[in-house]
């Protein structure tokens, strides 16, 4: 699906998914929208994510015209998964994992990539799914981006207190 989706299309979806006619949908209708090619619900966190990212009211739901800038969100990511399952599995392994994310400019050890894979391999066979690579992306994306205000010289070092490394991290969750 290049490009924006139909209107009425994703107003149906939509639709479908407000089971309480609310206008908006929570975290439980949007997990019933979104689809991992497997036949497995989609990440509750991931969906949780999602729902942060496009929430603008800050209410945990998402409107229609969020859910228009979610649904693009998702198809974008899907393209870029299925660039990386290069064995068209519907899943990425260590090795696509490593390719992937260094393909986007993130130089990680060997062990650290071992770390990502225990933490999104939900379950334990050596993948990751496309929603847990969603969720592994979103991470990553929001770590560096709070480790980038914390170093401050720009040098890929930062040193800093406690408290300001909680306050970093509380973000993600």
């Amino acid at each position: 699906m290049a490009g924006v989706p139909d209107r009425n299309y994703l107003l149906s979806v939509f639709q479908k998914v407000d089971k309480d006619r609310s206008g908006a949908i929570d975290a439980l209708e949007l997990q019933t929208a979104l689809s991992n090619g497997n036949w497995t619900p989609f990440n509750p966190d991931t969906v949780r994510l999602m729902i942060g990212m496009f929430d603008k009211a800050n209410k945990n739901v998402i409107t229609f015209e969020d859910f228009i800038h979610l649904w693009k969100y998702v198809t974008d990511w899907q393209q870029v998964f299925r660039s990386f399952d290069r064995d068209n599995s519907n899943n990425i392994n260590k090795e696509e994992l490593k390719t992937c994310l260094t393909t986007f400019g993130y130089r990680f050890s060997e062990p650290f990539f071992d770390v990502l894979m225990q933490k999104f391999d939900r379950t334990r066979k050596g993948v990751i799914y496309f929603d847990d690579f969603i969720q592994c992306c979103i991470v990553l994306q929001t770590m560096t981006a709070a480790f980038k205000e914390l170093d401050e010289g720009k040098t890929g070092i930062a040193t800093v207190s406690y408290e300001q490394f909680m306050m970093a991290t509380t973000k993600i969750f």
